[in-house]
């Protein structure tokens, strides 16, 4: 079992993912995890902020958008572009973003390579799933709709309905009470590292996929395995593994 943080949650700590053996859950992120969807969330805030003048008209890039966008809730998104602003009004122009966001990933979002073999490989073990996400319900449903797993998830989990969103570790440990599984059990995917240190403080082991952000952020905030794609082989290396050991388990139990 993982250690004990001091505020009674498991602690996560880098290792094999074959240590949660068996398995009982996977949990997935949405955005820049099922579906590389941040190209789509920049190009809505660059040309909203243009139209308001942000930065002097000058467009925003890929490092401003990572460090003060990417993975962050509404209002930590809102206070980190607009700290001079009330948070009402920041929040309204993120509402505003999202229906911009909505209109152009009906036309362009698509998924994370390889996600729908590790989809199937999930599905072929019967483990519970659930999608957990700082993204607004009506967006997580859309792009969950768009990719097809609309059936898959058993629950969607959004940040803003839990007492915090990520970073801090509401969203997930909300995710084990609903499917009724243990942290010691269940292991993640991720793509932020915000996200990624909030699943680590619920004492879950994170894969993080780094479709966008830097490799060392994930690795910093504590991801067990980091991963191009769903395709990586590394990534099948380890889902062997636990198949390896699960198999184990049941020829004992026998």
């Amino acid at each position: 079992m993982a250690e004990a943080t001091p505020n009674g949650i498991p602690a996560a700590g880098a290792g094999s993912l074959a240590s949660s053996v068996p398995i009982e859950a996977v949990l997935f992120d949405i955005d820049g995890t099922l579906c590389d969807s941040d190209p789509l969330h920049h190009a809505a805030f660059q040309e909203m902020l243009l139209e308001i003048g942000y930065n002097n008209g000058v467009p925003i890039d890929d490092e401003f958008f990572i460090n003060n966008i990417a993975g962050r809730s509404d209002v930590e998104a809102a206070q980190n572009l607009f700290p001079d602003w009330p948070l009402e009004k920041g929040l309204k122009f993120l509402e505003d973003k999202e229906a911009k966001y909505r209109s152009l990933a009906k036309e362009r979002l698509e998924p994370v390579k390889g996600l729908a073999k590790v989809v199937q490989w999930v599905k072929d073990h019967g483990y519970k799933r659930a999608a957990v996400t700082n993204a607004p319900r009506i967006n997580s449903e859309l792009m969950i709709s768009l990719l097809g797993l609309t059936d898959f998830f058993q629950a969607v989990i959004v940040g803003g309905e839990c007492e915090k969103p990520k970073p801090a570790p509401f969203p997930y440990l909300k995710a084990l009470k609903e499917l009724q599984v243990s942290a010691e059990h269940t292991f993640i995917f991720e793509d932020s590292a915000s996200g990624t240190r909030a699943g680590v403080a619920a004492g879950i082991p994170v894969v993080a996929v780094a479709t966008r952000n830097p490799e060392k952020s994930l690795l910093d905030a504590g991801a067990t395995l980091i991963i191009k794609d769903y395709e990586d082989p590394k990534l099948w290396s380890v889902l062997e593994e636990i198949d390896r050991e699960e198999a184990k388990i049941k020829k004992v139990d026998a």
